[in-house]
Order: structure tokens, then sequence, then C-alpha cells
């Protein structure tokens, strides 16, 4: 714009002035002043521009009106109407200003910005003259004159910061609109805007000012708006000056940079375009305090609520995605919490969050893997749909974090989920099915070892799966529907964690009685015990100790909290009356100055494990009425989403475990009443569950209810006769614990059935077996001596010395309950019945034991097929032999039977673990180990898991491992809390176990080569299987007490065959693998033994002091190789000396995959072709035990005279087969002579060897031994096994070596 050149007003510079107006000078009043103003701006008010002639008229007076008096005047009334006067003065002689001075322009401009400040207070009498002096200048664009002058900058700034600061609440939308209009003409028609005035309208922005003043935030969010297309680019030069070149010093704002592209964002994003790219190189930083601040400001852009940024922006999104896996923990903290936000705004999002979590899930910070449970539960919390199943996967897996916190975290948000969802249906039915695993996995939270785990999951039962608040009939419903939905595991842990609570209420039970005795010294040792019971129960051992003697000592003194305690306690205490005393022994122990109270805490932790705040006797009955509902079909179970039979079954199973806990609440006519009605029920189980609660609660029917008494006789009597062999079990022991005359009622169902006993017709034989074994087991001395003729001409000479029919030929080794055949069931009941009666007399001056354990060891030796026609089937046999090993394992539990069994027998029982049959070990180690984990077996059977190191399948060893750790655990945890347990060290200290299992290991049937690699290389694992366990820790200097312990086997005789040479070098060369093993593995164990270790006499004969045996059994080239493996032969070796097969050996592979259940079936099923110059067989991944036996595939086979193996495995020339397992090296070495001692011939065949080498497979047979084969010498029998495999002399004579045992 050019300035017009100078104006000369008419009349040679006489200033007119409008009618009425007299002249204006220094020499008038203020007031006069004023007056005549007003006047003049009514004058230029009501001219227009085009009032040529007035404008002229006028022109004299526009430029006085500018003098300095004028502008510099004191008054502020005179200032504002001068300033009208300007603003109307702009507004006539526009576009044509009458002023030409620039520094004149400035100073009006100035001035008249100045006098805006007025528009602060909107009370002021003169406030419209103000508005009219801002509406002026808006309308007119006056301002936008002063885009000529040099220095306009200035007067611009001055603008907006008066603008900024007089803005307020008071002012109406049209104050803000002029404003707007005003200050968005300057930014939109100038040349662009300088850092300076740029820095006006963004330091609005700084939450600081936003705070202070929200209308001049809003002023500029509208003003931005408005001008974003013009002002953008000044925007984006700024961000790129202080982000990119990082010149700070450019503005006073760059410390705020991120917090302006925030507000920057929120106003508009198209003020962002160019800005965002250099976010992406801000996060690429390496400062890790830049990246976390960038993180922060994109969290916050992409969680906004109606944010497209991710979208629009994709390579920044996934830019920023990547910081997810930054270096530094608090940018990965950051974006972690950002989550949270993303999940609940934007959806649509998740996917692309879902594997950054993952990774996070798993990190190494706690506070993360924290925080991401933290985002996905929020996110769930609001909407379920928010979250897919792989987050909520994740919140799972962190329910078994390394960390309590974590866990704590990902648990309670789990119940919280449930709570919402399944409990109160908050988002359908669907949502509820979506989240159904949640139950199940919170329970099964349960098995870990950590006691604060247990105390979180029964906090969570109590307070979110089954809440207690809620009223009796609410709340049994809950537990009745939720009972019947839960996974098999769940039921165990729920029903295990009522027998936790329940046993923690019996030991504060006994230690309320121990406080009504008088003192002594043994009483409070008793005292003492106890209250380490309960310490163990609750967090934090170390200090629970304390506090429970606190509280203890809290009891002692005051009476009145005991008797709360004793209520509490009582079985006859309902939910409303545990809440009462809970709440008063907290008062008590409540102290009012002490802000936190840990030992409060602390008690609070017991009470709430002892208090029934569910199970009472009102809600016993609410279950029985749910359960009759059910029974009537007028229940809810469909809409709960179980059938009306599942509901029922499981209905009947939650008031049986409720009756072992809680038998007092069940006393009554009406829950009587519907149990007889379930014993009629078709469902097998519903009535076994029925008779069972009956037992469990029925003490006091025979006196205070005789009507269900009478009813129930008749029920019980019949289901011992006729019912399935569970009921029959159950019925037995029914009638034994609820009434007075229960010989006379044992004796009417005992008689009928032993004169009904029938071997022909065995579907009809296996509930009378049952019923007769417990009677005999439950009255000894009224049913004994009867039993022992049906015992001896029935059970052993009719039924098991007999098979009558002929079973499946199909070669599996196992098959389901349902195909077992009648007659074999019959026999394993058969078996338990032998074993049940022994157990009643409980002693064995009959002999009736020893006649029992030479049978059961028959049928091991013969793998099941006593009788040895061959009529039963393989799967048949895989039960009889589980059946005996068990029996033999049942009978060792009691000490009188256990005396007797020979170190033989006990050999046979533990071969069993090492079974062909898959589901043989399976069980048979899972029995073993329940009944050594309750200190019922001797200390002998635990090496009996050392033979697991030989088992081909790797989760069947890692079991085996999880056994010896738990039985470890329990008998040294036993030590330490039982004083008089110092006495019985020898049969409790788990470091005893090793003279058993060098025994065991040295009458191992592979173990009959002892100075070749292979068989020493599997005694080594086997001992170190075993030793590694007990080696974990050196308590008490417990390695060279085991190194003391062999050595002094090493100075003993096998008191098994004490004269066998043979025997007893075996015996020496396992101690010496047994000493290097420990010497390899510590080296504490040369150390002085605290203890001088006692041997068992039934195994080891103590020779005199004049023998002394240091002979080392060991070659060093042994040792080495035991230590580093056996060397490879040289490849030009094996190509002249061509391998040799072993004749029936079948090669099996160890699996380490979950499919680790190679094929069950006869492991002589196929040929196996020595002479393949690739492998002959071919390893197929099939599953043990599978429907089809293992494929084997043969490649160029060659019949050879020698090797006539039969499909069967067996050698051509001999039906016998061979027990025991194969050696695992040349099983076909004719030249064995040596003869055992007299000994029972060695049971069972074990299972496949898992990774035989080359060597353990193929030999280099001498031409002596090939003509010793050829010619059909006939082998020795070595008395530890069963006879090998016949050659082909036997064939042409017809001769077989048979068993001669007495049974």
């Amino acid at each position: 714009m050019e300035f017009p050149q100078q104006q000369k007003p008419a009349g040679d510079g006489k200033i007119t002035y409008p009618p009425g107006v007299k002249e204006i000078t220094d020499k008038i009043s203020n007031d006069e002043m004023v007056k005549r103003l007003k006047m003049v701006v009514k004058t230029y008010m009501d001219m227009d521009q085009d009032s040529e002639e007035e404008k002229q008229q006028y022109l004299a007076l526009a430029l006085h009106l500018a003098s300095e008096f004028f502008l510099r005047n004191p008054n502020k009334d005179v200032r504002l109407l001068v300033a009208c006067c300007l603003a109307d003065i702009f507004r006539i002689y526009a576009p044509e200003a009458p002023y030409t001075s620039h520094d004149k322009l400035k100073d009006i401009f100035l001035f008249i910005t100045r006098q805006l400040k007025g528009l602060e207070d909107t009370k002021s009498p003169q406030f419209n003259r103000y508005f009219y002096l801002l509406e002026n200048l808006a309308w007119v664009k006056s301002y936008n004159i002063c885009f000529e002058l040099e220095d306009c900058n200035e007067i611009f700034i001055q603008l907006f910061k008066t603008l900024f600061s007089v803005i307020n609440n008071s002012h109406n939308q049209k104050v803000q609109m002029h404003m707007i209009d005003l200050m968005s003409s300057i930014i939109m028609e100038g040349d662009g805007v300088t850092q300076e005035l740029l820095d006006t309208i963004l330091i609005n922005l700084i939450p600081a000012h936003k705070n202070l003043n929200k209308q001049a935030y809003d002023l500029a969010k509208t003003l931005l708006k408005r001008t974003v297309q013009t002002i953008e680019t000044c925007i984006a030069n700024f961000f790129n000056q202080v982000l990119v070149m990082g010149k700070s010093s450019v503005s006073d704002l760059s410390e705020h940079v991120f917090d302006l592209i925030q507000e920057l964002f929120t106003i508009d994003p198209m003020l962002l375009t160019s800005v965002m790219p250099q976010l992406e190189f801000k996060l690429k930083s390496n400062d890790g305090e830049e990246r976390l601040a960038v993180v922060r400001l994109l969290a916050k852009l992409f969680g906004a609520k109606d944010s497209e940024l991710a979208s629009q922006n994709r390579p920044l999104w996934q830019c920023f995605l990547g910081r997810f896996n930054d270096i530094h923990v608090p940018v990965r903290l950051e974006c972690v919490k950002f989550a949270s936000h993303c999940l609940m705004n934007h959806p649509d999002l998740a996917k692309d969050l879902t594997e950054y979590l993952k990774v996070r899930s798993h990190d190494p910070e706690e506070a993360i893997r924290h925080d991401v449970i933290v985002t996905i539960i929020n996110a769930g919390k609001k909407d379920l749909n928010l979250v897919n199943d792989q987050l909520l996967g994740f919140v799972r897996e962190r329910t078994l974090d390394k960390r309590w916190r974590v866990r704590k975290e990902a648990m309670m948000g789990l119940a919280q989920l449930f709570k919402k969802y399944c409990l109160h249906y908050e988002a359908g039915k669907e949502s509820a099915q979506k989240i159904s695993w949640i139950k199940d996995k919170l329970l099964h939270i349960y098995y870990q070892n950590s006691i604060d785990d247990k105390l979180l999951v029964e906090k969570i039962f109590a307070q979110y799966m089954v809440p207690h608040s809620l009223d009796t009939e609410e709340k049994m419903k809950c537990l009745y529907y939720l009972y019947a939905c839960l996974d098999t595991n769940a039921v165990k842990a729920l029903n295990e964690m009522w027998k936790c609570q329940n046993m923690l209420r019996s030991l504060v039970k006994e230690l309320l009685d121990l406080h009504k005795l008088p003192v002594s010294e043994a009483n409070n040792t008793a005292m003492f015990g106890k209250l380490m019971s309960i310490a163990k129960n609750l967090p934090d051992a170390g200090k629970a100790q304390d506090f429970m003697k606190r509280f203890n000592q809290v009891l002692g003194e005051d009476e009145k909290l005991r008797v709360q305690l004793e209520m509490l306690i009582s079985p006859t205490c309902s939910c409303k009356q545990a809440e009462i005393c809970v709440r008063e022994i907290t008062r008590k122990l409540t102290f009012p100055k002490q802000p936190t109270n840990p030992f409060l805490e602390m008690v609070k932790f017991l009470l709430e494990r002892i208090a029934p705040v569910h199970i009472d006797s009102e809600a016993i009955s609410a279950l029985v009425k749910l359960l009759n509902k059910s029974i009537e079909g007028t229940a809810d179970d469909d809409e709960e989403g179980v059938t009306p039979d599942t509901a029922i079954r499981s209905g009947l199973e939650l008031l049986k475990v409720l009756s072992f806990t809680h038998p007092t609440a069940f006393h009554s006519a009406e829950t009587y009443e519907s149990l007889l009605q379930c014993l009629k029920m078709e469902d097998e189980k519903v009535a076994e569950a029925a008779i069972q609660i009956f037992r469990n609660t029925g003490q006091k029917i025979e006196t205070e209810l005789q009507q269900i008494r009478s009813t129930l006789i008749p029920v019980l009597h019949q289901k011992a006769k006729r019912g399935t062999p569970h009921q029959a079990k159950q019925a037995v022991h029914c009638i034994h614990a609820i009434f007075n005359n229960k010989e006379v009622q044992l004796a009417q169902i005992f008689e009928p059935l032993s004169r009904s006993l029938n071997a022909d017709v065995p579907e009809q034989l296996i509930t009378p077996l049952v019923s007769l074994g417990h009677i005999s087991m439950l009255a000894p001395d009224q049913f004994a001596s009867p039993m022992k003729s049906i015992v001896a001409n029935f059970i052993v000479k009719d039924l098991l010395m007999n098979d009558r029919s002929v079973g499946n030929k199909n070669g599996k080794l196992w098959t389901t309950d349902e195909e077992v055949s009648p007659e074999v069931l019959a026999k394993v009941q058969a078996i338990k019945l032998l074993v049940r009666w022994l157990l009643g007399m409980k002693n064995n001056q009959s002999k009736s034991a020893n006649s029992t354990l030479r049978l059961l060891s028959a049928m091991l030796v013969s793998e099941g097929d006593l009788t040895e026609q061959k009529k039963i089937s393989k799967s048949d046999m895989s039960r009889l032999r589980l059946a005996a090993g068990g029996a033999i394992m049942k009978l060792a539990q009691e000490p009188c039977y256990h005396d007797i069994i020979t170190p033989e027998q006990f050999q046979l029982c533990g071969l069993v673990i090492n079974d062909e049959c898959y589901q043989v070990r399976q069980i048979y180690a899972q029995k073993l180990h329940l009944a050594l984990a309750k200190l019922m077996l001797p200390l002998e059977y635990l090496a009996v898991f050392a033979l697991c190191a030989k088992d081909p399948v790797k989760e069947r060893r890692a079991h085996a491992r999880q056994c010896l750790l738990k039985n470890i655990s329990v008998r040294r945890e036993y030590i330490k809390q039982n004083p008089l347990a110092q006495e019985k060290l020898v049969s409790l200290l788990p470091e005893y176990v090793v003279p058993y299992m060098i025994h065991l290991l040295a009458h191992d049937p592979d173990f009959t080569k002892p100075h070749e690699y292979e068989q020493l290389k599997d005694i080594k694992e086997c001992l170190w299987f075993m030793l590694e366990v007990l080696m974990t820790k050196n308590e008490n200097n417990s390695h060279a007490f085991l190194r003391k312990m062999v050595e002094n086997i090493k100075q003993t005789k096998d008191a098994q065959c004490p004269e066998d040479a043979k025997a007893n070098e075996k015996l020496y060369i396992v101690c010496d693998v047994a000493l290097f093993v420990i010497a390899n593995k510590s080296t504490a164990c040369h150390l002085d033994s605290p203890k001088d270790p006692i041997l068992p006499s039934k195994f080891f004969i103590v020779q005199d002091k004049d023998f002394k045996n240091d002979k080392e059994y060991l070659s060093t080239e042994m040792r080495q190789m035991l230590l580093t493996g056996k060397p490879k032969p040289a490849p030009v070796l094996g190509a002249v000396n061509k391998p040799l097969t072993v004749p029936g050996r079948r090669i099996f592979t160890k699996t380490t995959t979950g499919s680790d259940t190679a094929s069950n079936t006869s492991t002589n099923s196929s040929t196996i072709n020595k002479n393949s110059n690739s492998n002959a067989v071919t390893e197929t991944s099939a599953q043990e035990n599978n429907e089809n036996p293992l494929n084997q595939h043969e490649v160029g086979k060659k019949e050879e005279p020698s090797q006539n193996v039969s499909p069967d495995g067996d050698s051509a020339a001999s039906p016998v087969k061979r027990r025991g397992r194969q050696a695992k090296s040349a099983a076909a070495a004719p030249a064995e002579k040596e003869v055992a001692p007299a000994a029972a011939s060695r049971g069972r065949k074990r299972a496949a060897d898992p990774n035989p080498s080359v060597d353990s497979i193929n030999i280099k047979m001498s031409k002596q031994q090939q003509q010793q084969n050829d010619e059909g010498t006939k082998r020795q029998i070595d008395l530890q096994r069963w006879p090998r495999v016949s050659v082909e002399k036997d064939k042409e004579s017809g001769s077989l070596e048979r068993r001669q045992g007495e049974l």
C-alpha cells in the first residue's frame, strides 16, 4: 500500500469543528474536553465514505486529533474518545488514511491498541465505547494499513498480546468474534507470521497459560482454526527449527514443543501436516529421554478419542509401534500405558497392538508386565469386545508369572471380568461364554506351591466367583451351577481348597483344646507344633510364626477371645454367626493409635481361611432344594448352560465333598429324604455319591432318624449285593460307619454272596468280590476265617488259576475299561480281595501272606498269564501285571507284611515301573508316588523311581523326577517338623534310599555284562536320576554321608546271594559307578561324614573287620568313557566289520516331543533285518498304545537260518517268551555259562530302550560264536532273568525250559 501525499486542510490549516463544538485546546477542563469530544465522535460516527465534502471539511480536525496532545493525554476518557474518532477517521477515509507519516501511524495504532485494554472491564460505563472501537477496527480491518510499516510487527504483537490479555469469561460471543476478525485479517492478508507474533498466539496453548485464562485459549484455538491454511507453514517452520535443526533459541516456547503439538493436533490436525514426519525422526533419537517425550506426545495423539492419525499417517504409526521394543524401560512402559486408551478409543487398532503387547507381556521388567495386564483388564472392564482372545490369553499366561505382584494383578483382573460378565451377565451370555475359561483357570492356580497364590484364590472365590455377600439361596445357586461347569482339574482344586480350610480349622481346634489342659512342658511342645503347622498355611512363614506365637499368647490371656474363636470353628457355626465372630475378634485385636497393624492383618488371613463364609445348615438345605428341582425338571439348568443330568451328578458330587468338610450341616430329615431319592436313580454315579454322603454324615441316623434308617438299610444291602463295584464298596463302608449292629448287617450280606460265587459267570462276580473284600477288611475278627476257605478253594484255585475264555489277539497292550474281558476284571478284583483280606487280619500267623506274595510274584514272572496257556490277550495281561504290582505295593504298606517281602519280590514289584505298556508304567508310578508321599510305603520303594531313567518317554521321566522331588521334600519337611522323627532317620531320611537303589540296580535284569560300557552307562543314568535330586543341596554335609554310605556297601556282601561271586561283583561295580558319579558332581564329598550310615541287613551282610574290599572295579578307560561318552569308531573299521543286528530286538528312538509315547504293541511284534545296508527299521511317530501297532518297513530283507524270528517276535524254536527286559548289549550271546544261585525268575519285559547306540544293537560276533549258533548249542539260563531266546537245536528236539514255581 502506498501512502498518498500529505493532504492539506481547507482554509489554510484552520480547524473546522462540527456545529456546536467549540475549539478543543489544552486550556479547557477535562470535563469540557470530554463533552466536546463526544460531539466530535458523534459527528464522525454519522459520516460515511461518500461524504466527500465533510471529509475535506474535517480533515484538519482529523490531523489535530492525532497530535501528541491527544495521544498522550492523561485522561482515559479523552483517550477513549480520541481513539474512537481515529477509528472512524480510518473508516471514513479508507482506503487512504489522512496520515502519511510512518512514525505517526505507528504512534496512532499503538495508541489505539492501548485503548483496547479497556475491553477487560465489561461493567465499566465506557465499555460500549470500547466495544464500538473494537468493532470498528475489525470491520474496517484498519490495522492492515500497518503492513507497509517497517516495524509493523511490533504493532501486531502489541495488539495480539492486548487482545489475549483482556479476553475473559464476561465477554459475549460478539467480542470474541470481532477480536478473531481483527487478528485473522492480519494473519491472512499479511506476507507471513513472524516467530514473535506466532509465539503470542501459541503461548496461550501451553498448559500453564491455558489454566490461567481459558478464554484466551479458546480465542487462540478459534483463531488457529480460522487461519489454518495460512499459519500452517509458519508453524511447520517453527517446529522444523526446534525439532530437526535443534535451534531452541528461536523461541521461548521451544521447551514446550510437545505440549504445543498436542494442543495444535487437538485444535486441527491440519496445522501439523508438515510436522508429523519430523516426529518420526525424533522417535529414532539416540537420547532416551527425548524418545520418551515424543512417545508420550504421540500416545496422546494416537489415543485421542476422535483421532485418525494412525490411519492417516501409517509410517508414523508403525514407527511408534516400534517403540514398544525400545531399549529404554520408561519408553516401553509409556507405550504399554498408551495401549489402554488406544484399545478403548480405537478398537480397530487392537490387531496392530496385540503382537507388541504379547512381547511386552514377557518383558524382563516387572512393572511393564504388570502394566500390560492393567491395560488389557481396564479395556475389558469398559467393554469386553475391546479385547480379543489373544489379549486375554496374555493375562492368562501372567497368572503364572514369577513375580507375585504381576500374578496378583492378573488373577484379580480376571476375577473382576468374571464377576462382571459371567456372574452379572452385563454383556449377555455370548460375552460370558467368551470368558467362561476364567473360572477354571483361577482355580487351577490353587495347584501352585506359593501360599500367597492359594490365599488369593480363596479370596477370589469368596468375593468374585461365589460372593459371600449374597443371600443364601442366591449364593448356593451360584455355587451349584459353578461346580457343574468346572473342568475336572478345577473341581479337584476347589475340593482341595475346602479340604485345606477344614484342615486348618482342625489345627485351630486342637490348639484351643490344648489351652484347656494344664500347663506343662509336653503341652507347650505340642502347642508349638500346632502353631508352626498353622503358620505354614499363612503368608510369609517367618513373620507368621512370630505373629501366631503372639496370637497364642493373647488367646491364653483372653478367655472371651477363645470363646469367640471356638464358636467360629464350631461345626454348627452359621455364616452369619461367623461374620459376627470375625468382627468381634478383629475388634479385640485392633489398636486405634496404630495406623498399620501387621499382626492384625496376619490374624485376619487366618480368620478368612477358617471362617465358614459359604457353607452352613441353611446352605446345605438350599443346595438340596436345587438338587430336587433338577431331579424334578423344574430348575433353570438349561438357562445356566448345563443339562439336568450334569446338574444332578455334579450337585451330588458337590454335596459329597461338603459331607467331608461340613458333615454336621447335613443332619436333617429333609436332606436325607432327598438323598434317598437319589439312591433310587438309575445314574450309577449319583447313587454312589449319595451312599458316600450317608457314610460321611449319618452317624446320628440310627438314634435320631429311625424312619430314614429303616428305609436306608434295604437299599444298602441291595447295592452291596447287586450294585456297581463302587456302590458296593461304599454301601459296605456306610453300614460299618453308621449302624451299631454292623456285624449282623454285614453277615446278612456276606453269607449269601459267599454261597453264590460262580467263576463261570464272571460278569456277576465282580460286585460280590468287592463287597466280600471290604467286609473282610472292615470286620476281620468275624469274617477272616470264613474267607480263608473262599480264598483257597475259589479265589486261587477256581478263579485265578483257570482261564475260561480266550482273549482278543489284536496285539494291543492296553484297551479301554469297557473292552476288558469280564473274566480279567473278576481276576483283578480277586487280587484286590486277597489284599483286603490280609490287610484286615494284619498278621501272618497262617502264612497266608507268604502264599499270596508267591502268587503275585508268579503273576509278574508270567507277565500276567499265570496259567501260561496263552489264552489271555496282551491288554488283559497288562491289567493283571498292574494289579499284581499294585497288590504287593499295598501289602508293603502294612509293617507285618513288609517284613516278609523278599528282596526278589521287591525287585519284581519295582520292575513294573519299566513295564512295556505305557499305561501300566503311568498308573503304577502314580500309585507309588501317592503312597510314598503319605509316608505309607517304606523308604526302599522310593528307589524304584531310579529305574524311570530308562523310560523311553520323556514325559514319564519328567513325571518321575517331579515325584522324587515331592517325596524327598515331604520327608525332609516331616523330619524338620517332628522332633521324634530323629529316632527313625533310617526309615525317613531320603539319603537312606541309596543302599536300596544300589541293590536294586545290581539285580537289574539288564545288568548282565557288568564290564560293558552300554550297561554301565545305563546304571550311571539311573544312579544320577536319583542322586541329582538328593544332591541339590549339601545340607549337613550330606554329600560326604552319601560317599561314606556307598563305601560301606563295598565292605559288605549281597544278602540276597552272599556266596555268588558274580552277584557281589555286580554290587561292587554299581558302588564304584555311584562313587564315580558322586565324586564328579560334588567337591565336598571327600570331607568327613557327619554320621556313620546304617545299612539294611535285609539286603547287605556286614563282614568281619578283617574283610577289606579296596579293589577298583572300573578301569581308567571306562571311567573316561562314562565321563565323556564312548568314542565313535573309525569309518574304515565300520566298513570292514559289518554290524550284525541282535535277533528279535526292536530299535526305539528316545522321543522328546509331546507325542512322546511310541507304540506300545509288543516289543517283539516285527522282524528286524540285520543285513540291511540302510536303516532297516523306520520308527514312526505313532502314539504309544494307539489303535494300530507300529509299522516297521524293512528294506532289502534277507532270511538267515540263525535268525528265524516269527512275526510275534518269538524264536521259531521256542514258544516260551523271554521274561525281563532284554540287555542292551548283545542279547544273543550264547557264551554265558554262569549260573546264578536259585532265585525267582525275573519278571516283566521292560519298556523299549529309548535311544540305543549302534554298539548296543549291532555287535561283531566271532566265528566261534557264529558256529555255536549254527550248531544250536543250548544256552544256560541266567536265573536272575526269564529264559532267553532258544536256539535251533531246541526247535529240533522240541524241549522247552519251563518254570517250576510253587504258588
